[in-house]
């Protein structure tokens, strides 16, 4: 299992969708074989729907109508038959962590490791939620209120010793695989994406798990209470050196460059098929977001099996931080079944400029010490299940480049930083490519360099 997983971009889902519908046959049979008691957020969610007319029908016809496109699914069917089936299997979820596996394909005969359904909700809505009337759906107000009451539910079991059992258990006997977090291999793979951020020479390769990160090895689970716990581990100091120099711009997180744009605009269409960014939808309406136009959008997205906790990029003073409520399953519709370059590509790796203006998201404005860089902004952007935004900084506060600014529970998702327009930079994408195939640079690293007026 000692080789890079063949995940769909930031390994949220195995690329290789029968490695998904393999996951899904496997719940549904462990969902029969089990009586678990319905959760109220689950049934709240039912009525909800069952009592809304239109509603109703969307959400029958995003089933329906992604089986209309059964012959563009890789096993020329979508997984889940129908919403009350959805719900089913998304109760089973409240009550499991993320599971690492790997996956025999019955085509190929070949032995694939998978990593972890990061997204196992989305795997379940991949489909569904990539039809014209899923996007509807999914843009509801009182949708999206009831699945952050979901996700809050199931973030209770993740927190808790209960949740900490995928670390340790293994199930060689399910379809797909299951092998404890904490196996040899699974920590070499954790291992091998750190090292995937350092330089190719790096004599990191063959250091062992507790070498980066904080934990007792001397302790069945490591010393994580939890899975949320053993998500957010933290590096151990001197791991990620912080990037020196008043003029240099640290990664805030340990990710991969997506792109940076130049001259944004205070307004912009960003449900267009381009996503061009727009300040004011980005920072919900802020009257800080004119400050900004014209100014550099430099977005990065983190890898499922990466350092998930947000570092200041700067040394200065938090001036406002807030969190903006959102949506959880909507993607750009021209990246679902409309989408001319593929229709699986339904997952929210490439609706990530699209999700910077709709979905649940922190927004943290940073004074820096340095006058040549000002007021900056960074914004955390949750992607599907992948929403809780915990801010760990107040107003008020001064910080130091490096300094924790917050985390995202149960992942990684996407992020901003935003720049006036009179800041010049030069960035450093350290010998990799801005866009959906680049490799992560580490977190606190220099990722820009201001240039002196």
């Amino acid at each position: 299992m000692n080789q890079t997983y063949p995940l769909l971009k930031g390994n949220w889902l195995p690329k290789n969708k029968a490695h998904v519908a393999a996951w899904i046959k496997d719940l549904k049979t462990r969902t029969h074989l089990t009586s678990n008691t319905i959760a109220q957020p689950i049934i709240d969610f039912k009525a909800l729907v069952e009592n809304d007319p239109t509603l109703l029908r969307l959400s029958q016809d995003m089933f329906s109508e992604a089986k209309s496109h059964k012959e563009l699914t890789p096993l020329e069917t979508p997984e889940v038959n129908d919403f009350d089936e959805f719900l089913v299997l998304l109760n089973h979820i409240m009550t499991q962590a993320p599971e690492c596996t790997e996956f025999l394909d019955p085509k190929t005969g070949a032995l694939e490791p998978c990593g972890l359904i990061g997204f196992p909700i989305n795997a379940l809505l991949d489909w569904p939620m990539a039809t014209d009337s899923g996007y509807a759906f999914f843009a509801n107000e009182l949708v999206n209120q009831q699945f952050k009451k979901i996700l809050t539910y199931w973030s209770l079991y993740l927190s808790s010793p209960a949740s900490r059992s995928v670390l340790i258990e293994n199930h060689p006997d399910r379809t797909p695989k299951v092998f404890g977090w904490l196996s040899d291999n699974a920590q070499k793979e954790m291992v091998t994406v750190a090292c995937q951020a350092e330089a190719s020479d790096s004599e990191n390769h063959n250091k062992p798990f507790e070498h980066f990160f904080n934990c007792d090895p001397t302790d069945q689970h490591y010393g994580f209470t939890s899975w949320d716990d053993f998500f957010t581990r933290t590096f151990k100091d001197g791991v990620r050196p912080i990037a020196e120099g008043d003029d240099v711009i640290a990664n805030a997180c340990e990710s991969a460059p997506l792109q940076v744009v130049t001259n944004v605009a205070k307004s912009s269409n960003f449900w267009l098929k381009g996503q061009p960014y727009s300040l004011e939808n980005m920072m919900d309406f802020d009257p800080l977001a004119e400050q900004f136009v014209g100014g550099t959008v430099y977005q990065a997205f983190l890898s499922a099996l990466s350092y998930h906790r947000w570092n200041s990029p700067v040394t200065g003073t938090v001036k406002k931080t807030y969190m903006v409520n959102g949506s959880y399953y909507l993607g750009n519709r021209y990246q679902g079944f409309n989408n001319p370059d593929g229709a699986d590509d339904s997952a929210p790796n490439n609706s990530q400029p699209f999700l910077t203006a709709v979905a649940t998201r922190a927004v943290i404005f940073i004074e820096s010490d340095n006058p040549n860089i000002g007021l900056m902004c960074f914004i955390a952007i949750g992607m599907a299940e992948v929403s809780s935004c915990a801010v760990t900084v107040e107003e008020g506060q001064h910080i130091n480049k490096g300094d924790e600014l917050g985390m995202f529970h149960f992942g990684g998702s996407t992020h901003c930083l935003i720049f006036k327009p009179e800041v010049e930079l030069e960035f450093d994408f350290h010998n990799t490519t801005p866009g959906l195939d680049a490799t992560n640079i580490p977190v606190c690293s220099r990722i820009a360099t201001v240039k002196n007026k």
